[in-house]
């Protein structure tokens, strides 16, 4: 998939009737639990680019799964092809399952969560699949995020909640994800909160943006 798209190509839907919201912030910074909390009040589907990677790195007969699961050991971006594949899916799948109130005639509220994590992911995502409304950075600490991580490790499961991992992760998201949030401020489109404080503290504030972008 090229980063730029042939200019008779068009993205497969109209962001006019389907609202994308991309959620981005460093590990540990909280994105998928404000997701839940938005979609649970504002009728999004929630889509963490990561939850989809790692089903499918499960899928039996899938032909990415070794791929995905060096990446994700290693603290790599999966190639951007796989990941936009799966989240036109997904949302294929949502838009057509549901068909009433806000999901009503083709429409639908997606929120992205972890994606796009490098410039051409969010062009080419923004071209061919739908142009974001707005775009969410969850920004605290690095030693906040630490933190977080180590102890959602004890439980989670997840190979990639460990120091080695951890440290890689943060690295990438610095030096490849920094330039889509200048991108997307320089479009108008950025909104940056502060995930420091409670749960409820930042879900005020990010759900008084989505009530704005909605009204």
């Amino acid at each position: 998939m090229s980063t730029k798209a042939d200019e008779s190509q068009h993205p497969k839907f109209n962001s006019r009737k389907v609202t994308v919201v991309y959620v981005l912030g460093g590990p540990g910074a909280g994105k998928g639990t404000q997701c839940t909390k938005i979609a649970k009040e504002f009728d999004f589907c929630h889509l963490s680019a990561g939850d989809l990677l790692r089903a499918e790195q499960n899928r039996e007969g899938s032909q990415y799964g070794d791929l995905i699961r060096t990446c994700i050991r290693e603290g790599t971006i999966v190639p951007m092809e796989v990941t936009i594949k799966l989240l036109e899916i997904a949302m294929s799948k949502e838009i057509e399952s549901r068909t009433s109130g806000n999901w009503s005639n083709g429409k639908g509220r997606f929120l992205i969560d972890g994606f796009p994590r490098k410039m051409d992911q969010a062009v080419a995502f923004d071209e061919t699949v739908c142009s974001a409304s707005l775009v969410i950075h969850f920004t605290t600490t690095e030693d906040v995020m630490l933190q977080r991580l180590k102890e959602r490790g004890k439980t989670s499961g997840r190979e990639d909640d460990n120091d080695e991992s951890i440290k890689k992760r943060f690295r990438t998201h610095i030096e490849q994800c920094m330039p889509v949030i200048q991108h997307y401020s320089k479009l108008g489109k950025l909104l940056e909160i502060d995930c420091s404080g409670s749960i409820d503290d930042v879900y005020e504030l990010t759900s008084e943006a989505i009530g704005r972008l909605l009204s």
